[in-house]
């Protein structure tokens, strides 16, 4: 069966080794200029355009016929977007597996609905690619991947909710908070895919024993742990050091964070999965 694995490009993935695969992009967009979130994209160039600019800016997910394009001629794909509460990805991903079916009776297509963003949508493909590699046929994947959803979390630490707050994505007044005075936002993604403030914490250290505190509460035991950082690594590097001193021998990888997670996490900015 010849697999295609894809999905938008807030999981800040944009290549995979071993499986076919593509990244969709997103695009950020301002009065004076669109970003489209892809590997030559300058996101540092962006995040300082951005930082500087006062007018209206927000996103675009990406249409049908630009999922249907990545789709190639694959038999088999596997596709998840961003949580259909913060975009229109999933509903025009959903639209284009019902067209290309359609067009393709043998084809088979699962679009997952992340309900999240980020690092937990790289767990997702990534256990894709396990079970694909595994042989598995196209239905016990798309069983052993929902399973496997209940089982993860996405947590965010931004230090401003200015873009998320202007696009509707948070209350403006949780974005009040963040920002002054040291004041960082720990939260998470919901149940219902969501953002959800948790915490409102005091310096960086504060901010990242948070994180370990919540995961560990959400019943982490030594799984894999994958970090986003919008330009904020070395914060990154030192919560990956927090929690192998609770599981020494997790897996933990850390990526940065493409145009979209960078546009909605701002500058030092953490999501893990």
């Amino acid at each position: 069966m010849n697999w295609k694995i894809v999905a938008d490009s807030s999981s800040n993935l944009m290549e995979l080794d071993g499986v076919e695969y593509t990244s969709v992009p997103l695009k950020i967009i301002t009065d004076q200029k669109e970003y489209v979130d892809c590997p030559t994209l300058d996101v540092k160039g962006m995040v300082e355009d951005l930082q500087h600019y006062k007018g209206k800016s927000g996103s675009s997910c990406p249409n049908a016929q630009e999922w249907i394009d990545s789709f190639g001629t694959a038999d088999a794909v596997f596709g998840v977007t961003i949580s259909s509460n913060l975009s229109g990805s999933y509903a025009a991903a959903a639209q284009a597996a019902e067209d290309y079916c359609a067009a393709r009776p043998e084809a088979k297509v699962f679009i997952m609905d992340s309900l999240s963003a980020g690092p937990e949508m790289q767990l997702f493909i990534e256990k894709a690619k396990e079970l694909i590699q595994k042989g598995l046929p196209f239905e016990k994947v798309r069983e052993q991947i929902k399973e496997y959803a209940k089982r993860t979390h996405l947590l965010f630490a931004l230090q401003s909710l200015k873009n998320l707050a202007n696009n509707g994505r948070v209350s403006p007044a949780a974005a009040a908070i963040s920002g002054a005075l040291g004041i960082r936002v720990v939260g998470k993604a919901s149940d219902q895919g969501t953002l959800q403030p948790l915490h409102k914490c005091r310096g960086e250290n504060a901010t990242l024993r948070t994180i370990v505190k919540e995961m560990l509460q959400h019943g982490w035991q030594g799984g894999k742990v994958r970090i986003s950082h919008c330009f904020n690594r070395e914060s990154a590097s030192v919560l990956a050091e927090l929690l192998r001193k609770e599981h020494k021998n997790c897996s933990i990888e850390i990526l940065p964070c493409t145009a979209l997670c960078s546009f909605y996490d701002e500058k030092g900015g953490l999501i893990v999965g």
